[in-house]
């Protein structure tokens, strides 16, 4: 592993997954291999033991993989730590109205809407019940404890985890890297190599979750 990336998802993770993977740390896992990658199937069990609180083994679960961000790794950040402890860790944060906003017209939104409101598209992958009870476990019923609606507290626990990831994780070993305000310069330092020069990949807008998942677009 060459990157532990600890922040929450909507902080800019597919556009650090390509950012990684074009800087030398990749493949890199996401929670988009959970739902259309090609080892998704090899990859479940592990989340599925997570989920379900059991011990996991993740050096055998990394194995394939030279980085992680997003959840669900993000939900089991500490224990991810402490398995690789050679490993950098990216802390990518963002501002807490534009992260919760985020949230709740994407991820939340694709949890909440009912089937038939979603737009049919024949090449879009099902939704598989196995992943859904991950995410239900590790974000939903983990992370957010059941409480996600109740803005307030879940601004406390943002704040929380990122100050906890910052006195647990050595500063020496950790890069915070800011949604809208950095680019590819702490990621080539953390990683020991040049920056591009060309922009910084920008993807998966709310936009463009919302039209992969069949919601229907924002007013």
């Amino acid at each position: 592993m060459k990157v532990i990336g600890v922040g929450f998802g909507r902080t800019g993770t597919m556009s650090l997954k390509a950012a990684l993977e074009q800087l030398g740390a990749g493949p890199c896992f996401h929670m988009i291999e959970m739902i259309m990658g090609e080892r998704r199937e090899r990859d479940l069990p592990y989340w599925q033991q997570a989920a379900a609180g059991e011990p996991v083994d993740w050096r055998a679960a990394f194995d394939g993989w030279e980085a992680t961000v997003d959840w669900p790794a993000a939900a089991r950040w500490r224990e991810i730590c402490d398995a690789f402890p050679e490993a950098p860790v990216l802390l990518n944060v963002r501002d807490f109205e534009p992260w919760y906003r985020s949230m709740e017209n994407t991820i939340r939104a694709a949890k909440v809407t009912p089937p038939e409101a979603l737009e049919q598209d024949a090449n879009r992958p099902l939704p598989d019940p196995r992943l859904w009870g991950v995410i239900d476990a590790l974000l939903w019923e983990g992370d957010f404890q059941g409480r996600f609606e109740d803005k307030a507290w879940v601004r406390q626990m943002y704040d929380h985890r990122i100050e906890e990831i910052k006195a647990t994780i050595a500063p020496e070993r950790l890069t915070v890297w800011t949604l809208g305000e950095d680019g590819w310069e702490p990621l080539a330092a953390m990683l020991g190599v040049d920056a591009p020069d060309e922009p910084f990949p920008r993807l998966h807008d709310t936009a463009e979750f919302r039209s992969e998942f069949g919601l229907p677009a924002l007013a």
